[in-house]
C-alpha cells in the first residue's frame, strides 16, 4: 500500500476515534448539583423546636469556626440514581466537618467531594421509630459510614447513641448523668428539661444565644444589686460614725 494511502487510513481512523469519543462524552449525563431538599413536614412542634435548639446551640458554640456545616431536615442526595427513584434520605439533624460553612438547598454528595455526615441525630416519632432504628441505622452504618449516630424521642425521651467501630455501630456508654460523649463534636449530648442538649467537656450546658443574653443580663443585675448594697452599707457606716462623733462632742 502506498504511503499516502496508509496516511489517509490513519487519518480516517483517528477521525473515527475522535467522533466516537465525542459521542460517548455527549451520552454521559452529568447529574445536577443544585437540587432542592424534598423532605416531608416534621411530625410536631417539639420536633421542629428540637432541631432549632440543636442548631442554635452548636452554631453559637462554634461561632468562630467556618469548617463545618450543620443543618436539619435536609435531603442528602447520595446517589444520582436515587433522584429518579426518590429513594433518598434526609436526617433530622446532621453535621459535616471539614467543609465550607454556607447556606445550601440540600446536601448533594457529588458536589461536596463525596463527604458524608460525621454526626447524625434522628428525632423519633411513633411513625418513624421503626425506620430510624432499623433501615436508616443500617444505611448510615453501611453506606454513609457516619462515625456517630444518635436518636432521641421528644415525647418518650428515648435516647441512645452509637459509634462506628470495626464497620459496625456499637452502643455508647453513658456517664453518671446519662450523657453520651461525641468524639466528632467533642461535646456531650444529654437530656435536659426534656430536651436534647449539648454539654461541654467540663459538663457545662451549651447555651442558646437567648440563654446567654439572659445570663448576661442577670449578671449585670446581680452586680448592680451588690453595688447598691455596698453603697448602702457605706452610707450606714458613715451615718453611724457621725452619730458617734456627735455623742463624743456632747
Amino acid at each position: 500500500m502506498p504511503v499516502s494511502a496508509i496516511m489517509t487510513v490513519a487519518k480516517n481512523s483517528e477521525a473515527t476515534a475522535e467522533v466516537n469519543v465525542m459521542a460517548e462524552s455527549e451520552s454521559i449525563i452529568i447529574p445536577p448539583c443544585d437540587l432542592w431538599s424534598d423532605e416531608p413536614p416534621l411530625e410536631s412542634d417539639r420536633h421542629r423546636d428540637q432541631i432549632e435548639l440543636l442548631l442554635a446551640c452548636l452554631k453559637w458554640w462554634w461561632r468562630e469556626r467556618s469548617d463545618f456545616y450543620a443543618t436539619g431536615n435536609l435531603t442528602i442526595y447520595f446517589s444520582p440514581e436515587h433522584i429518579t427513584t426518590r429513594d433518598f434520605r434526609g436526617p433530622d439533624f446532621f453535621v459535616v466537618l471539614g467543609t465550607e460553612n454556607r447556606p445550601r438547598k440540600s446536601w448533594v454528595l457529588w458536589a461536596e467531594q463525596g463527604k458524608y455526615p460525621n454526626v447524625i441525630i434522628e428525632l423519633l416519632s411513633n411513625s418513624t421509630a421503626k425506620v430510624d432504628k432499623g433501615l436508616k441505622k443500617i444505611l448510615y452504618q453501611d453506606t454513609f459510614r457516619t462515625p456517630e449516630y444518635f436518636w432521641f424521642h421528644p415525647d418518650t425521651l428515648d435516647f441512645q447513641g452509637f459509634r462506628l467501630m470495626g464497620g459496625q455501630y456499637q452502643p455508647l456508654d453513658p456517664n453518671t448523668q446519662g450523657w453520651l460523649w461525641s468524639q466528632q463534636l467533642e461535646l456531650f449530648l444529654g437530656v435536659h428539661n426534656s430536651q436534647l442538649r449539648f454539654f461541654s467537656e467540663d459538663q457545662q450546658l451549651v447555651p442558646t444565644p437567648d440563654e446567654r443574653a439572659q445570663a448576661a443580663q442577670q449578671q449585670v443585675q446581680a452586680e448592680r444589686q451588690q453595688r447598691e448594697l455596698a453603697e448602702k452599707r457605706v452610707e450606714e457606716l458613715l451615718a453611724r460614725l457621725k452619730e458617734l462623733g456627735d455623742d463624743s462632742d456632747a
